[in-house]
């Protein structure tokens, strides 16, 4: 009888310890589960925020000034206006003169390095997406554009050119840009005809996915 009591107890003791084994499993494997979906939450909250646009521009005749508004209005992108130190007259812009000052810098490749008022936007770091836009100069961009593009790093930013012109494609003026450049993925550009209708400057930034970007 007493070695019947001992056998019982020896097995109630057994089982007892496999109880508590099991149990520590069971718990152990429950918050590691709860550990994992910890770790998926928390690096699905940390999503990184969509990077903002700035338009940057030189508009001689108010043109592109105008894409640019459409622009700004449509994406709520901030902008920069390129100003030439020395400001562009009308008559420094006749095409037809050959004294003209545009006439002169279009013959003499030395004088297109336009010296600006400020050389890089404030906060220029924390855009991700530049667009650049300017009129046709005998098939190329302004000059106070390309004097921009030389000085400003572009390195980890999306550049897209656009220009307007009344009658002038964009020919290979973008490109042209982007060999001046200090880095930056460059885009396919756009042109826009003199007067552009705003809807159309519109479908192009929709089209690009640039809607309401800094919103």
């Amino acid at each position: 009888m007493r070695s019947m009591k001992r056998t019982f107890t020896l097995l109630l003791s057994a089982l007892l310890v496999v109880c508590a084994a099991l149990c520590i499993v069971g718990c152990g494997g429950q918050q590691a589960s709860l550990s994992s979906t910890n770790s998926v939450t928390s690096s699905s909250s940390a999503a990184p925020e969509a990077g903002k646009t700035l338009v940057v521009y030189y508009s001689a005749m108010g043109n592109t000034e105008a894409v640019v508004q459409d622009i700004v209005n449509e994406t709520g992108a901030m902008s920069f206006a390129i100003q030439p130190a020395q400001p562009y007259t009308s008559e420094d812009l006749d095409y037809n003169d050959p004294d003209s000052r545009v006439s002169k810098e279009h013959a003499d490749a030395s004088l297109q390095d336009v010296a600006l008022v400020q050389g890089t936007p404030d906060n220029w770091a924390s855009y991700d997406t530049v667009l650049i836009g300017y009129p046709i100069w005998w098939g190329e961009a302004a000059y106070p554009v390309a004097s921009f593009v030389k000085v400003n790093d572009f390195t980890g930013k999306t550049v897209i050119p656009f220009c307007t012109s009344a009658s002038s494609d964009m020919g290979q003026s973008a490109e042209h840009l982007s060999e001046l450049a200090n880095g930056g993925e460059w885009m396919g550009g756009m042109r826009f005809p003199s007067g552009v209708n705003s809807d159309e400057v519109r479908q192009w930034i929709d089209d690009l996915g640039l809607e309401n970007q800094n919103l």
